[in-house]
């Protein structure tokens, strides 16, 4: 049987930092699944919609087998149950992203005792890259193209008519 994992998030946009740990959840599950998660209490409306978060990463990882890209409302342990998934993938930046995913896995634990979480560290590289942080230096036509893939950034550019 695979080892599947679910990488939750809301990709808005996909950063190199996402990638890295994609690229290095392959190396412990045979399958990653990005799950674009739609979660009203934490956005309201994205920068981009989710159809083109899965148009951008499907470009991404067009022809990469053990990658699937999805969406979901409603809960994720449910979600990682219905996809035969056996745990979550999370990154964790800094010491403030853990009391939060902290509260979560344990949450998604005693929800689904059967699914696990696992954390891995942000690449050094990535540690101070957020989809929010991209979003507004490209807002303001700064330079993000070494944080995010050039499908992306090219979309961010024309988001922001600075092409």
């Amino acid at each position: 049987m695979k080892k599947i994992a679910i990488y939750p998030g809301s990709f808005d946009p996909p950063t190199n930092g996402h990638l890295d740990l994609i690229e290095r959840g392959l190396k412990l599950f045979d399958k990653v699944i990005i799950a674009i998660m739609c979660n009203p209490s934490k956005t309201k409306s994205g920068l981009f919609s989710v159809e083109e978060r899965i148009e951008m990463l499907n470009e991404i990882f067009a022809g990469q087998k053990n990658i699937e890209v999805d969406t979901h409302h409603g809960l994720l342990v449910d979600y990682a149950v219905e996809k035969n998934a056996k745990a979550i993938l999370r990154g964790l930046r800094a010491v403030s992203d853990f009391e939060y995913e902290f509260q979560m896995a344990l949450m998604n634990r005693r929800l689904k005792r059967q699914i696990q979480t696992v954390f891995l560290m942000a690449g050094f590289k990535w540690i101070f890259t957020s989809s929010s942080i991209v979003r507004e230096v490209a807002s303001f036509g700064g330079d993000v193209e070494s944080m995010v893939p050039p499908i992306v950034n090219r979309k961010l550019r024309e988001k922001y008519g600075t092409t």
